[in-house]
């Protein structure tokens, strides 16, 4: 797989902090005045650079490597607020850069031209020092701040949250999703002043990648190389019949298709071997310009024998607790081994995915929108046992998972196993049900070989939550 770089250039005379999602190991930046920073990102990754003013986030560069039909996806948002100019584009195409370079000049001519009831009704969002704006609030969460903004910024950057959740968005808004040209080095400009690049001298030479099949491992001309050439030759065919199909139009391509192809594509390079790209990190790249299917879960059975997994919404929600449902489940698909498929769910599903319908089993809990931030959030819990590993992860580019992938299940100590009705081998209860109480010795099996801080074992915190604001987590069984 190609690996590009993220060029991260401060222009001003700061050092600058910028928060890193999906790359660098998710951590922040400081990159010193007047210097750069880089950071390697293999196509098909996504992620964000987020610039940090005085601990509030502000204007970021939301990026997909080597997205839909092999091009790359950038644009630059500012609908968590801004307190610097930041723009970003494909290294040497000037025709890609998306973002205002003198965003905060014009919010502060704005603000100047402003009538008094406009800033009161704005001061609780636009951050006035010594009578100069230098920060403002998340315009997602203000509509008066939205609406102002867009009198010196519409068309330029992302205001608005788009179309998202049955909202057709702000086509201007929207507009900033279009595609660059192929896959490229990406640089990212910041300055308190004008953050148009001035130079091309600390730019590295461009690279561009079409081929839609993933570059495998070796990168020697050998057979598989040759295979490698075929299969790219004939997944660009396919794709050419998808468009041509959907009338030219890419978001008229089903995400089902879409993943077919690619999981076809990827099975045909790699087979079924661990070599291939991550199920998570493929969700991403065909999540971009495909026709949203709405809210639901990405399914992905990467065990070696055909499964049925059941979804069981909760009986009742309160404030931090539930009522788990053990009998009726909402409904249940089939997958062969290393098969995915999208599984639409009402967007107030709070519930779970487990395999089969017979405890003890993993559970992936998940609610796919919270009444706070309006995410799908969800995690790994081993309280009702364990019956193999699995993952969830976020979709919309964060590229945030949790859980764990490796077989625990072989080798648990006797005492900490309980069989199914049907014979299987599994994990015991950690906390107890009908069946028994809290399994000791599961307990400390589990504590030893996964962790709270990758499920959960017993209740309390210490599990990172997942959040994904499209509604559409990925889910791996393993």
């Amino acid at each position: 797989m190609a690996v590009k770089t993220l060029i991260v250039r401060n222009m001003s005379g700061h050092d600058q902090r910028f928060q890193v999602h999906g790359w660098n190991n998710n951590q922040d930046i400081v990159v010193k005045a007047h210097q750069e920073h880089r950071i390697q990102a293999k196509d098909g990754s996504s992620g964000a650079i987020i610039a940090v003013h005085n601990g509030h986030i502000g204007e970021q560069a939301e990026i997909t490597k080597c997205g839909y039909m092999g091009n790359d996806f950038i644009d630059m948002s500012n609908i968590c607020g801004a307190g610097g100019n930041m723009i970003v584009q494909q290294v040497g195409d000037n025709k890609t850069r998306k973002g205002d370079p003198r965003f905060m000049q014009n919010l502060n001519a704005a603000w100047k031209k402003a009538s008094q009831g406009t800033k009161d009704g704005l001061k609780d969002c636009v951050h006035v020092k010594d009578g100069k704006v230098v920060r403002i609030s998340a315009p997602k969460d203000f509509p008066k701040l939205e609406q102002f903004i867009r009198t010196f910024a519409d068309g330029k950057t992302y205001i608005g949250v788009g179309a998202w959740n049955g909202s057709p968005g702000n086509a201007n808004d929207n507009a900033q999703s279009s595609a660059a040209h192929g896959s490229k080095d990406i640089l990212i400009c910041y300055n308190d002043g004008d953050c148009t690049p001035n130079d091309g001298a600390h730019a590295s030479a461009v690279t561009t990648n079409f081929i839609l099949a993933p570059e495998p491992q070796n990168s020697e001309r050998s057979e598989n190389h040759e295979n490698h050439e075929i299969t790219a030759n004939d997944t660009k065919a396919k794709t050419e019949a998808l468009l041509a199909a959907a009338g030219g139009d890419p978001s008229e391509i089903s995400p089902e298709a879409l993943l077919a192809l690619a999981q076809e594509n990827r099975e045909a390079v790699y087979g079924n071997g661990e070599t291939a790209e991550p199920t998570q990190a493929l969700f991403t790249t065909l999540a971009v310009g495909a026709k949203d299917p709405g809210p639901g879960i990405d399914l992905t059975n990467k065990s070696k024998k055909e499964t049925e997994y059941f979804f069981y919404d909760n009986y009742w929600n309160g404030n931090g607790t539930a009522g788990a449902n053990f009998d009726k489940p909402l409904k249940s698909v089939k997958l062969k081994p290393n098969a995915s498929q999208f599984v639409p769910l009402p967007k107030t599903f709070k519930g779970r995915v487990q395999r089969g319908k017979e405890l003890p089993c993993t559970w992936v809990e998940f609610q796919l929108e919270a009444s706070d931030d309006h995410r799908a959030h969800g995690d790994i819990s081993l309280q009702q046992g364990c019956d193999g590993a699995a993952t969830i992860a976020s979709t919309d580019g964060t590229n945030v998972s949790n859980g764990f992938t490796h077989e625990i299940v072989l080798g648990a100590p006797a005492a900490a196993i309980r069989k199914k009705p049907n014979g299987e081998r599994a994990i015991d209860t950690t906390v107890g049900n009908w069946m028994g109480g809290p399994n000791k010795a599961a307990i400390d099996y589990l504590n030893k070989v996964v962790g709270q801080k990758r499920a959960y074992i017993l209740g309390g915190t210490g599990v990172p939550d997942v959040a994904s604001k499209n509604k559409r987590p990925a889910v791996v069984m393993y």
